[in-house]
């Protein structure tokens, strides 16, 4: 079987298992009432089930096991196989990190060091960043400095899809849509390991969708967010930054530009008025969005196509076929829909 099947199987899989687990994992959501409920700094009006993450998790190992099942990874070198163990165990551990907040309510604290703790071991078995590209001096390898980075890196993107997790659908989107384009990466940079990853969490996202865009009937709650950002996090490191090309050590950071700028906006911006980082609050680029006038769908899609953008200057960034001519459409549909959310402020004041 080609190898790019294997691929197209993960994403039909993942997003199949999605689609039938997620009604579910809502009704025993509701059964045994751990639902998000309502407050001043959410954005919905009732109690909805926060368990969605379960299905992204069945989606994505289901997706991974029948692959390993067909034989989907005896095409696969010695050290692609031990990258998606490495990248597979940390997911599983972060989503059940992620899980366990959602039943029994962490501290952050708590929290951070298991997620710090979980990324060393990933660390360990070869989920590691050696090399860090510098403007006009190219890649410069990191040394002892490996650990830490990969640390901030792994349990920063994490957190980054779990802060933007703050409107119907913004997270599962997002994730989907770098996912989606981490597997077009991936796959041309010849990287199947990481590739197979990225399909698997793609159809998981997507697919989480059908059930979480606004309206959403379900959230996916830390588990969901931990678990998809740190699989995002993790086959960046072993899709691209594991090379030596200056142009893919930048792409996941351009890839996942969206939630890294968020998240670092909002933690300079609490810490420069003396406030606790992880102090909750409403400063995220949504709830910004939200404040000036603008609905719940056009916020999420003005993200959405801010994340294609980025995306598709990824795709030109690596030298994909036809890249220049992505991004000149993802541009025009941000500039699109841009001028509409320009407009729905403007007429509000």
């Amino acid at each position: 079987m080609p190898l790019h099947l294997y691929h197209l199987i993960a994403f039909l899989v993942s997003a199949i298992v999605v689609l039938w687990s997620t009604p579910v994992v809502k009704t025993i959501g509701l059964r045994s009432g751990h639902v998000d409920r309502p407050n001043e700094r959410k954005v919905h009006q009732q109690p909805i089930v926060r368990l969605g993450g379960v299905s992204i998790f069945a989606g994505t190992l289901a997706a991974l096991l029948i692959v390993w099942a067909l034989g989907g990874f005896t095409g696969l070198s010695l050290e692609d196989r031990g990258d998606i163990v490495g990248v597979a165990l940390g997911s599983v551990c972060f989503f059940c990190i992620g899980l366990a907040d959602d039943l029994f309510s962490l501290s952050p604290f708590s929290r951070l060091l298991m997620q710090g703790g979980i990324a060393t071991l990933a660390w360990g078995l070869g989920v590691r960043i050696d090399f860090l590209s510098v403007p006009f001096d190219g890649l410069i390898q990191v040394g002892v400095l490996s650990l830490p980075i990969t640390i901030v890196w792994l349990v920063g993107m994490a957190n980054a899809i779990n802060w933007i997790d703050g409107l119907d659908g913004l997270a599962a989107g997002v994730s989907g849509i770098a996912a989606v384009v981490m597997l077009i990466t991936t796959l041309f940079m010849e990287q199947p390991a990481a590739a197979l990853m990225a399909a698997a969490l793609a159809g998981g996202a997507l697919g989480f969708l059908r059930y979480n865009f606004n309206p959403a009937q379900i959230f996916m709650g830390d588990g969901g967010a931990y678990f998809m950002g740190f699989t995002l996090a993790g086959v960046g490191v072993i899709g691209l930054v594991k090379t030596t090309a200056v142009t893919s050590v930048l792409l996941p950071y351009l890839i996942l530009a969206v939630p890294i700028v968020d998240m670092s906006a909002v933690i300079i911006s609490r810490i420069c008025q003396g406030k606790s980082p992880f102090f909750a609050d409403k400063r995220h680029l949504h709830h910004r969005l939200l404040n000036a006038g603008i609905s719940q769908r056009l916020t999420v899609l003005f993200i959405y196509s801010l994340t294609l953008w980025v995306g598709s200057l990824a795709l030109a960034f690596s030298g994909f076929p036809s890249g220049e001519a992505y991004a000149m459409g993802a541009t025009m549909l941000l500039a699109y829909v841009g001028w509409q959310v320009w407009r729905k402020t403007k007429l509000r004041q």
